[in-house]
């Protein structure tokens, strides 16, 4: 056997995939599993947009497309950052991918050379630091704490930039928890970076998924951020593998590029079908699916501190919970693996987002329906009555 390239030891596992392999072979045993693991919406995209791939599909439009993507979609994802979001992109700075993985992809490859550090906060997505690592880079995680709702601060590109690092990789709101980074803390964060003339990577990907007030685009404080996006989750279509990446002009040459070389194109008729998800009565749809979750966040939440699982910020988009498990357990493995196999629950443990709080944490997420979730406190609540 060939000897495999040692990238292929410094790549995190991602213990949500694992779960998500456990709790199925259990339901393929009859048991029945609640999941609150991976962030996957229970809705799927509308029937007009499904009509709309149907339509092209029987048109024959199932080709290969250009390496940025259709012109009419990349037309529309800009007029929805400028209503939705307040930032004004050309469209010929949209490079549509094979999903939001594809979006990164490019970036990492674009920007970072080998021994290049990355600077991102602990927790976070377990795959980001893998990109990372892919291209050549050393993923650098600093521990955020509650007080900075779990974010890259100013203050931690000051004390760990080093000679080595080239930017910064950051989600706002963040998986694993919910939470976003405040405009004026964002504004420092983009100063302190800039100032060591180090580039931003801003995944976006719940930017449509709030629950306070509406958001704006980092594009606001900094039109040269690299903007990562998707359709999985705001538009629920995680299968169909379409995201987008925004661009600075400068960068287009190279990413086109390398998009051409290691994609050819995203998905032909996965791209046809999202035009129609800015159509405004589709659109309508997706707001109501949003308030969707705002209302089982709103359920989830307090009952989670009522069962003890303290949530040191409360999350304010995505669809996540990072819960403190301390009251029961020092043991987030061990308590992930019991709930899942006692209560047929599942909840991802902390190590998958870093080591800082590995051992305290769980993600909960509420990206299924409200009467499962009702089952799935009920159930808890019977395991931890258990455990007391």
């Amino acid at each position: 056997m060939p000897q495999l390239a040692k990238r292929t030891e410094l790549v995190m596992p991602f213990y949500a995939v694992e779960l998500f392999k456990q709790a199925s072979l259990l339901n393929a045993q009859g048991h029945d599993i609640i999941s609150l693991g991976i962030g996957e919406p229970d809705f799927t995209a509308p029937a007009q947009v499904v009509e709309t791939m149907h339509r092209a599909a029987l048109a024959g439009l199932s080709g290969y497309t250009s390496p940025a993507g259709l012109p009419p979609l990349r037309d529309a994802i800009a007029h929805y950052y400028g209503q939705s979001f307040g930032a004004s992109v050309d469209p010929s700075r949209i490079i549509i991918t094979s999903g939001a993985s594809g979006a990164l992809m490019l970036a990492a490859m674009a920007l970072i050379n080998a021994g290049d550090e990355v600077l991102m906060p602990d927790p976070s997505y377990p795959a980001n630091q893998n990109f990372v690592t892919a291209a050549g880079g050393i993923p650098r995680l600093i521990p955020a704490t509650a007080e900075q709702r779990f974010q890259l601060s100013a203050q931690h590109v000051r004390e760990h930039w080093g000679p080595a690092t080239r930017g910064v990789l950051i989600a706002s709101p963040s998986n694993p928890t919910g939470t976003s980074i405040a405009r004026e803390d964002l504004k420092e964060l983009i100063k302190e970076v800039r100032q060591r003339d180090g580039f931003i990577i801003m995944d976006e990907i719940y930017l449509g998924l709030y629950y306070g007030d509406a958001p704006q685009s980092a594009l606001m404080l900094d039109d040269r951020i690299i903007i990562i996006n998707s359709f999985s989750k705001y538009f629920h279509m995680t299968g169909w593998r379409l995201g987008w990446l925004i661009a600075p002009p400068d960068m287009l040459p190279a990413i086109e590029k390398l998009a051409a070389s290691l994609a050819i194109c995203a998905p032909a008729l996965a791209q046809h079908a999202a035009i129609t998800c800015f159509e405004p009565e589709v659109m309508q749809i997706y707001e109501q699916r949003r308030l969707s979750f705002k209302q089982r966040r709103d359920y989830l939440l307090p009952e989670l501190e009522r069962l003890g699982l303290h949530v040191p910020v409360a999350p304010d988009g995505a669809f996540y919970i990072y819960a403190d498990i301390r009251a029961y357990s020092q043991d987030s493995d061990d308590f992930s693996h019991r709930l899942l196999h006692e209560a047929r629950v599942a909840a991802v443990p902390g190590r998958d987002f870093g080591k800082a709080h590995a051992a305290h944490t769980l993600r909960f997420s509420y990206a299924t329906g409200l009467d499962r979730l009702q089952e799935a406190v009920q159930r808890m609540q019977d395991f931890l009555q258990k455990l007391a």
